[in-house]
């Protein structure tokens, strides 16, 4: 039987697993808490350090194949397992180039794949020397992640606010969408594309708030992004799953803002909303079956059940039982034991034929259904 590792055991290594029940595979998990989400599972857990070169190592070394579920493992470790053969999806030099912000602009500049206009500091100091590049976003160049490192720069007194590491300082665009594509790679470089999903955000945590698939976008513009986001995927070089997150303009222009080399929050709706998940599909590269069909069976939207503000401690779900009697909604909690503002616990897929039910049912299910703290 083939073995497989996941770098990661939160929510992501948790579906991963779950889809990885319908294949003849045995499954790896390594993380650094025992009580993850993930670690009940899988066939092996590991307990270590998924930033450390010898804890992945040696997890690594005796599986077929290795895949994340966040950027910020060691790299180093991945060449030396691929370069003794392990399968390493995505492949390590991807991982480089994404992992870090600066590394992976400098990738869309070089490759002429359009994304908003930016530059580097090294410093909080240097941000004085670009007070006409403002408004701006200053994103970190390693360590961000969910909207941490991440900072608004509207005026010469955000600076204060700024990271004093290199980073990007990225051009604020004037934006009428927030859009995403997933696309899947297998090994002999064949492709397959899920549909462009529309993503509306929490402005205040910076996190994906819920979506709508497949997104309302003019056919010329979602052949533009399909474009770019296929051009994206394909000059990284890599086999894997990987969302490329994009901006469409007030002038419909698109524009790359970033990507994951990695199963993704906006393609959770592919469980239920198409014929093959992208948890499926990224077993299906690993494992060498043909790609999966990306088609929806039925339009679909998701809403994150994130921690409440003002509650810390063992998570309790308000409102369950009455979003569990509504038909076509789908509930996935994530199994973390303790919730925290903003923390993501979970999330509700709805399936329609109708938008607008879609939008109705992702209203009420956010203002019914609450990941609160046990009294």
């Amino acid at each position: 039987m083939i073995k497989v590792g996941i770098l990661g055991g939160g929510q992501l290594g948790r579906m991963l697993l779950q889809a990885a029940a319908n294949y003849p595979v045995k499954t790896y998990i390594m993380e650094n808490d025992d009580a993850c989400p993930a670690a009940h599972l899988c066939h092996n857990f590991t307990k270590g350090d998924i930033t450390n070169f010898d804890d992945v190592y040696n997890f690594g070394k005796n599986l077929d194949a290795i895949t994340i579920e966040i950027e910020s493992v060691n790299e180093e470790a991945l060449e030396k397992l691929e370069s003794e053969g392990v399968k390493v999806y995505p492949k390590p030099s991807a991982l480089k180039i994404i992992k870090n912000k600066i590394l992976q602009k400098q990738f869309y500049k070089d490759n002429q794949i359009p994304t908003s206009d930016f530059v580097i500091t090294q410093n909080k100091n240097e941000l004085n020397q670009h007070q006409n590049f403002l408004p701006a976003a200053h994103k970190v160049g390693k360590g961000g992640y969910d909207g941490r490192g991440v900072e608004l720069m509207k005026t010469t007194a955000d600076f204060a606010k700024g990271f004093d590491a290199p980073s990007v300082l990225e051009k604020l665009v004037h934006i009428k969408k927030e859009i995403a594509v997933i696309i899947a790679v297998n090994d002999k470089g064949e492709n397959a594309l899920y549909p462009t999903v529309d993503m509306v955000f929490d402005q205040r945590l910076n996190l994906l708030e819920f979506q709508i698939s497949p997104a309302d976008l003019p056919e010329k513009v979602l052949w533009k992004a399909e474009a770019i986001a296929l051009k994206v995927v394909k000059d990284l070089k890599s086999p894997g799953i990987f969302a490329v997150e994009l901006f469409v303009d007030i002038d419909n222009n698109v524009l790359v803002n970033e990507t994951a080399p990695r199963v993704h929050n906006s393609g959770h709706h592919t469980i239920e909303a198409n014929y093959s998940s992208q948890f499926d599909m990224l077993w299906r590269i690993m494992l060498n079956y043909p790609l999966g069909c990306t088609e929806h069976i039925l339009p679909a939207a998701i809403v994150n059940l994130l921690g409440a503000e003002g509650f810390n401690g063992e998570a309790h779900y308000e409102g369950l039982n009455e979003i569990l009697q509504l038909d076509n909604v789908f509930i996935h909690i994530y199994g973390k034991k303790d919730t925290k503002p903003g923390r993501k616990m979970g999330h509700v897929t709805i399936l329609s034929k109708e938008k607008q039910e879609l939008i109705h049912q992702a209203n009420r299910i956010k203002h019914t259904l609450k990941v609160v703290s046990k009294m």
